[in-house]
Parts: structure tokens; C-alpha cells; sequence
């Protein structure tokens, strides 16, 4: 007989012996700014996350700064939107300000700041990419995606993030970034982003649901494992840095393949409707939230993912810290 409870017999055998291990320095939290002045707006649908204005962004900086979370993804709700996304790409954009305002607070000077790079919050039809009857174009979205991602770094952006999906975004965003002097900016591609139903909170935070249709001509089919391999292989011959799995938790069998056959930072978005769905349950005390999150993230890690984009960011610092 092999007696393989003879390594789990106390809390210190058991984590001498712990294959994976999560760090609060792995750890993205998602953040909302919105133009306007003293918001701090609830989001119904994701407890405990709030839209802050430029004004009050502090407050939630402020915890993540606390927690020794070393990075935020900017995600922008803009005063204004149109048939162009112009507000993404605008140089006094939501996004543009929030990150100046960060770079110039001492405070925050250290935080890595991401800005996510997407059409869809900023456009009046809801879609990632420009529209012409009916259909998402693709080829005309990609120098207004370069121009967002040019305007964030020149803001002061540490790294941009796009989200958008369509074919090409990467390279083109490398070009035009080079070409601008940002060498150094590295992207974290959203390589492989399904079409899920997963993200319906956010669409409520971001106010970004799209007016018509929906995004499964150019999001991933979930169906698809090794199409997710190509995405993330043509991303990466684009330029891409870091490459994201999104959602996260019902993609591990995507983690840990990409884990196995490339060389490079995989991130795991662990994504609104999976921190919702943990809220609610935890309201209702079906679940014991610390430790269902705990092992989310653990498993997550297991697959192969090196960093974690989560809306428990805050709660699972804390929580590391405190150990088993």
C-alpha cells in the first residue's frame, strides 16, 4: 500500500509539500473609471465593485495600493460615444486622464497600469470594431485600436491589453507603438476570448452590451480548443508579450495547453460572471467564499496560468497572507 496520507498529516506537511502556490504579486485587479465628477457608483450586478470618477479613484487605488496588488486594468466609461469609438482614442478620453492623474501621484507611481484596448465601450452601437451595415469590419478597426493603444502610452500607460479579437490587432499595434518610440510598452494579447455568456456583468459595468447581434463573429467559438492554439500562436508571431485566456474557469484545458506548448506569461481572466455567480452563492450561504475563491485561483495556477486577472484580487491578497 502506498500511503499517500502521510504528507497531508498537518498544515505545515501539507505546505512543504504544495505543488502550486498563489502570490498577491501574480494578481490584476479590473478597474472602472467614468467621466463626472464625485461618482462612486455601485455595480448592481458585482457586489463590492464600484465606477469611479477621476476625483474619487483614490479610494479604490487606495486598497490595492494596501493589499500590495501590483496592477490595475483600466477599463473606461466614457461621457459620450459615437459610431467611431472616438472616445477611446481621444487624448483628454477617460482612460487617458485617470492614467496621467495616476502617474503623477507619487502614491501610485509604482502600480502597473494596463489600460485595456477595445472599441466596444466607446462605440454607440456596442461593438468592438467599426460597423457598415450590419457587419463588424475589421481590417478599417485596426488603426483606430493602434491609435487607442499609441494615445494610452503616451498617457503613461505601463501596458496595454487588447480585447477587441480582431484579426491582426497585434501587429498592428506593435507597428504603430514602435513607430511612436514605445519599444518598451509590452501587450497582453486576449488571445484566446471566447464569445461567453460569462460576461453579462460586465457589460453592465462597462456599459458596453452591444445594440445588436452579438460578438460571435469574431469572439471565439467555446467549442474551440485548438483554434484558441492558433489565436494565440499568430498573436505571438504579431508581438504579443503576455497572451490571456478569457474567461478563465470553464478554460483550463486552454490554460494548460498553451502552458505546455508556449514559452511565455500566460494570464487567466477570471472573469465577471464567475465572480458573481461566488458573490451570490456567498450571500446566500450556500458557499464559504474564502475558500471557494482560494481554490479557483489555486486551480487556475494549476493550469498553468503565471497571472490572474480577478475581481477577488483585493479579498485573495488579504487571504494569501493569512495563509492555510
Amino acid at each position: 500500500m502506498q500511503r499517500m496520507r502521510k504528507l497531508r498529516v498537518s498544515p505545515a506537511m501539507r505546505a512543504m509539500v504544495r505543488e502550486n502556490h498563489l502570490r498577491v504579486e501574480e494578481l490584476i485587479y479590473p478597474v472602472f473609471v467614468t467621466e463626472g465628477q464625485d461618482i462612486c457608483h455601485p455595480v448592481d450586478s458585482m457586489p463590492d465593485i464600484c465606477q469611479y470618477s477621476p476625483d474619487r479613484l483614490s479610494e479604490e487605488l487606495d486598497r490595492v495600493i494596501a493589499a500590495k496588488v501590483p496592477a490595475v486594468l483600466l477599463f473606461g466609461i466614457p461621457a459620450h460615444k459615437d459610431e467611431m469609438g472616438s472616445g477611446a482614442y481621444d487624448e483628454n478620453g477617460i482612460v487617458q486622464k485617470a492614467i496621467r492623474q495616476m502617474k503623477s501621484d507619487k502614491t501610485y507611481r509604482d502600480l502597473i497600469v494596463i489600460a485595456d484596448v477595445c472599441l466596444c465601450e466607446y462605440t454607440s452601437h456596442g461593438h468592438c470594431g467599426l460597423v457598415q451595415d450590419g457587419i463588424i469590419l475589421n481590417d478599417e478597426t485596426l488603426p483606430l485600436l493602434a491609435k487607442t493603444a499609441v494615445s494610452y502610452a503616451k498617457a503613461g500607460a505601463d501596458m496595454v491589453a487588447p480585447s477587441d479579437m480582431m484579426d491582426g490587432r497585434i501587429g498592428s499595434i506593435r507597428e504603430a507603438l514602435d513607430a511612436e518610440g514605445f519599444l518598451h510598452i509590452p501587450i497582453m494579447a486576449y488571445s484566446a476570448k471566447f464569445a461567453s455568456a460569462f460576461y453579462g456583468p460586465f457589460r453592465d459595468a462597462a456599459h458596453s452590451a452591444p445594440g445588436f447581434g452579438d460578438r460571435k463573429t469574431y469572439q471565439m467559438d467555446p467549442a474551440n480548443g485548438r483554434e484558441a492554439m492558433r489565436e494565440i500562436e499568430a498573436d505571438l508571431f504579431e508581438g504579443a508579450d503576455i497572451i490571456i485566456a478569457k474567461p478563465a474557469m470553464a478554460y483550463m484545458d486552454v490554460i494548460r495547453e498553451a502552458s505546455v506548448k508556449y514559452n511565455i506569461p500566460i494570464a487567466a481572466y477570471n472573469v465577471s460572471g464567475e465572480y458573481s455567480m461566488v458573490k451570490a452563492a456567498a450571500a446566500n450561504g450556500w458557499i464559504d467564499e474564502k475558500k471557494i475563491v482560494m481554490e479557483i485561483l489555486t486551480g487556475l495556477k494549476r493550469a498553468g496560468a503565471n497571472i490572474i486577472i480577478t475581481y477577488h484580487a483585493l479579498d485573495a491578497a488579504k487571504w494569501i497572507c493569512e495563509g492555510e
